[in-house]
């Protein structure tokens, strides 16, 4: 049997891995997988001890293994990891400083595994308290990995092998301003919130008219894997508005964006207004950095409507109390570091830089974000906003050789995502910008010599065509012969 501190050489791990694992389990830097072995902060280490600048992984919210979080779920399990059918004080503990910190009349909690089973749990109670099945989403939209989920994800059903939309299921445009259905310069002057919210209504209005009623609506509050897109401004106030007036209830999805990361709020739903409550919030990832914990919150008028059903609810795991002992200790660390504020003026910093960065490279489309959410949109031409799908996955592959960690999201896969640990600094983000100006700089220069030489083949082609056919008479069957 194997030490359990032994390291395989990198070589067996990957032959074990194609042995044993899934095939359809997807890795990063498929050609060249790294093997990470070690975090800390915002950074990864590799088995040969090589540091990367980690922006992806949102999952370690407050750094990876930070040293309470880590010292809070070990004490936790030296003493008592069950069944939350047992009372324990760290469940009712989080679930009261989560309700803490969301509005009213947001106070029930039901605490689970995964985002993934959070969005579950959260369309099973939306059906509990209208029963109703036609549910609304977002184009491009992502929540989970459960069949539920894989149901109401455009990003998995409309893959060229995927299931395909269920009849109960109505998409919406993606609420995307720069590369959307509706575009700022197509309409200037009106507002699109309003414009994107009107096809939402107009769905409404057709379940209805099938003598139906609208189950829910369910959106993340920043839109991820949709391609890092921020909702015009009055889009989920009318949203929400049209939901409601046709029964259904509105949930948001804060599993990739909760906790304070887009800076100014601890919850991205809040950057709309006060008038923007969900029925239904659910969280996820950063919520036990890295230990699998999630939740869903909502009122009590929902949380009774489920309890009516007749059908008990638990979750053997979810709740325990090392998990909540997890969640608790992020919590408190979001708070005592003040990783909210330190989101909101290390995210306006970056993007400031990353804003100067597109007027020196034209192939930066876009950029957007709020706090530590950021997306780069890299287009072929800024007239025609062709997505540069092929640039992106150089950039993100080169960086890598740079030792930071970047990746690519959204339809076309030409958005470069930004969402880094909490941690993250103000001189992270000036190395970022700077190797990413390098990296750009160097693929308009291939470009260019690519460019270049090919003018130079075909001046040297046109020269060799003229010159025969001023010896030949030009004949066609020497002209072919010449190309």
């Amino acid at each position: 049997m194997m030490d359990p501190l032994e390291q395989l050489p990198k070589s067996d791990t990957i032959k074990l891995r194609e042995r044993h694992i899934g095939q359809s389990c997807k890795l990063f830097y498929r050609s060249s997988p790294l093997k990470i072995v070690r975090g800390k902060g915002q950074y990864l280490y590799d088995e040969r001890g090589e540091g990367y600048l980690d922006c992806i992984n949102n999952v370690a919210h407050v750094g990876h293994c930070h040293p309470d979080v880590v010292r809070a779920g070990q004490e936790q399990m030296a003493l008592l990891c069950t069944n939350n059918r047992f009372l324990h004080d760290n469940l009712v503990l989080c679930a009261r400083r989560l309700a803490s910190l969301l509005p009213d009349p947001l106070s029930v909690c039901f605490l689970v595994n995964s985002g993934s089973e959070a969005n579950d749990l959260a369309v099973r109670l939306a059906e509990a308290h209208t029963k109703s099945t036609d549910i609304i989403i977002v184009d491009h939209a992502y929540h989970g990995h459960l069949t539920s989920m894989i149901d109401i994800s455009p990003y998995k059903f409309n893959k060229p092998n995927g299931p395909g939309k269920k009849e109960h299921v109505h998409v919406a445009p993606c609420p995307d301003v720069y590369r959307g259905k509706y575009r700022e310069e197509d309409y200037p002057g009106e507002d699109l919130g309003v414009k994107y919210a009107d096809d939402v209504r107009k769905i409404c209005a057709e379940v209805k008219a099938k003598g139906k009623g609208v189950q829910a609506f369910i959106a993340e509050s920043l839109i991820s894997c949709g391609g890092q897109i921020l909702p015009p401004k009055n889009y989920f106030k009318n949203v929400y508005k049209h939901v409601r007036e046709a029964g259904g209830v509105c949930i948001a999805d804060e599993v990739q964006v909760g906790f304070g990361r887009v800076g100014t709020h601890m919850w991205a739903f809040q950057r709309y207004g006060t008038d923007v409550i969900p029925d239904i919030v659910t969280i996820g990832k950063p919520m036990g950095n890295g230990h699998p914990v999630a939740a869903v919150v909502t009122t009590l008028e929902i949380a009774t409507s489920f309890k009516n059903t007749g059908i008990e609810y638990f979750n053997t795991y979810g709740g325990n109390p090392v998990s909540c002992a997890v969640a608790n200790a992020v919590m408190e660390v979001i708070e005592r570091e003040g990783l909210q504020q330190h989101a909101l003026k290390v995210g306006n910093h970056l993007i400031e830089e990353l804003e100067k960065l597109a007027q020196r490279h034209a192939i930066i489309g876009d950029v957007r974000g709020a706090g530590l959410f950021v997306g780069i949109e890299l287009v072929k031409d800024r007239t025609k906003k062709l997505p540069a799908t092929a640039e992106a996955k150089h950039v993100v592959s080169r960086m890598k050789e740079e030792k930071i960690l970047i990746s690519s999201e959204g339809p076309d896969n030409n958005i470069i995502k930004l969402k880094p640990p909490m941690v993250f600094s103000t001189e992270n983000a000036d190395q970022l910008v700077a190797t990413l100006d390098k990296v750009l700089k160097e693929l308009e220069d291939d470009v260019e010599e690519v460019s270049e030489s090919m003018s130079a083949i075909l001046k040297t082609g046109q020269s060799q065509i003229d010159r025969v056919n001023s010896t030949s008479g030009g004949s066609k069957s020497v002209l072919i012969k010449a190309k």
